[in-house]
C-alpha cells in the first residue's frame, strides 16, 4: 500500500467532497499523520471513512468528520479549547496544532493514556489531559474560547455554552438516533447566543450524557 497516495484519496474523495475546502485545514492531514493515532490492529483502516474502534466500546471519528470539525470552528492561535473525550488524541493533536492550549478530558483511563502516550510521541505539549466525567461540562479552566464534544449528546447541557468566551464556539452533536444535528454555537455576547445547524449525522453518546426528560403515564 502506498500511504500517501492513500492518504491523498482520503482527502479527495472523503473530505474535500464533504465541502472542507480550507488549505489550513487540508495542509494539515497530510502533515499530522492519523494513522500513527489508530491502534495498531486497526491501522489498515486509518483512512476508511468509518468510525474506527478504540476499545472500550469507543470509537475514532471519521476522517470528514474530523476535518469539518476544525473547519468550522475557525481556530485562532490565541484560543484555550476545551475538548470532551480525548480518544486516541488525534482530534486532541489536530485542535493543539490550531490553538494556545487544549484541555482534553477522557473518562476512561486507558484511554487518557493512550491519548497521553500518542501526543508525547508527536512532541505535543501544549495539551493537558485530565481523567474525569466532562459530559454535562467541564468548568474548571472556563472560560474556554472554543469547545468540542467528540461523542453526542441527546440534550446539550447549558453548561457547555455557558463556558464560553464572548466570540466563544461549541461544537456539539445533539440528539438521539434516527435525527442527531451537528450544530455550532457562538457566544456573541455574554449571555447571548446563535446556534447554526451544520448537517445531520450518528455518532455515539458520551458516556453519561444528558438526557432528556422522559414521561412516563
Amino acid at each position: 500500500m502506498n500511504i500517501e497516495q492513500t492518504r491523498f484519496n482520503m482527502v479527495a474523495q472523503q473530505i474535500r467532497t464533504w465541502y472542507v475546502l480550507d488549505d489550513n485545514v487540508l495542509d494539515l492531514l497530510y502533515k499530522l499523520k492519523r494513522e500513527e493515532f489508530v491502534p495498531a490492529e486497526n491501522r489498515e483502516v486509518a483512512f476508511v471513512d468509518m468510525e474506527i474502534p478504540l476499545g472500550h466500546d469507543q470509537v475514532m471519528l471519521t476522517p470528514k468528520m474530523e476535518a469539518r470539525i476544525l473547519q468550522e470552528l475557525h481556530i485562532k492561535k490565541t484560543d484555550k479549547i476545551l475538548e470532551v473525550g480525548s480518544g486516541s488524541g488525534y482530534m486532541t493533536a489536530l485542535l493543539a496544532d490550531r490553538s494556545a492550549h487544549v484541555y482534553s478530558v477522557e473518562i476512561i483511563p486507558e484511554l487518557k493514556t493512550m491519548a497521553e502516550n500518542n501526543l508525547k510521541t508527536h512532541n505535543i505539549t501544549n495539551v493537558t489531559i485530565e481523567q474525569g466525567d466532562a459530559a454535562r461540562g467541564w468548568a474548571k479552566h472556563e472560560p474556554y474560547d472554543v469547545i468540542v464534544l467528540t461523542a453526542s449528546t441527546p440534550v446539550l447541557p447549558d453548561a457547555f455554552q455557558n463556558s464560553l468566551n464572548p466570540g466563544g464556539r461549541l461544537f456539539a452533536i445533539v440528539g438521539e438516533d434516527p435525527v442527531m444535528e451537528a450544530v455550532l454555537i457562538t457566544c456573541t455576547a455574554p449571555g447571548e447566543f446563535t446556534t447554526t445547524t451544520l448537517f445531520e449525522t450518528s455518532t455515539a453518546p458520551l458516556i453519561n450524557a444528558q438526557q432528556p426528560v422522559r414521561f412516563t403515564f
